[in-house]
Formats: C-alpha cells, structure tokens, sequence
C-alpha cells in the first residue's frame, strides 16, 4: 500500500488535478487532499474523481493512470 495525494491547484496544460504517490518529485507539501493509502494509482485516482472530476494520475509516479 502506499501514500497518496491529490493538488488542489490545478496542473497545465490539462488544468487537471494530479494525482501523486508518496516518493514523488512533485508530491504536494501544500494545497493538497490527502487520500489515504491505496494498493494502486487506479484506486487513487478512483478517489480522486469523487472529489475532483478531471483528475489524472502523475505521469511521473503513475505513468499507467496518467491521461494525455
């Protein structure tokens, strides 16, 4: 299981909310919604969608939820 989080401050060119894993060089220390701990990014960025609807995984640290 592993850490993850969503930013509130949207991410362009997208203007979407990423979704990132704990150990990720972008992973927010501000402005952020903290959603648990989840066995993958698919679960997280499941989550994620509840609370923002565009939301897409990181594609540094979740390159297999990430949308272009």
């Amino acid at each position: 299981m592993a850490k993850y989080r969503v930013n509130k401050n949207t991410q362009s060119p997208n203007y979407d909310h990423e979704v990132h894993k704990e150990g990720c060089v972008w992973w927010p220390t501000q402005n952020y919604v903290d959603l648990g701990e989840h066995s993958s990014c698919t679960t997280a960025v499941a989550a994620a969608k509840a609370i923002y609807p565009d939301a897409n995984g990181c594609k540094t640290c979740s390159p297999q939820c990430h949308r272009g």
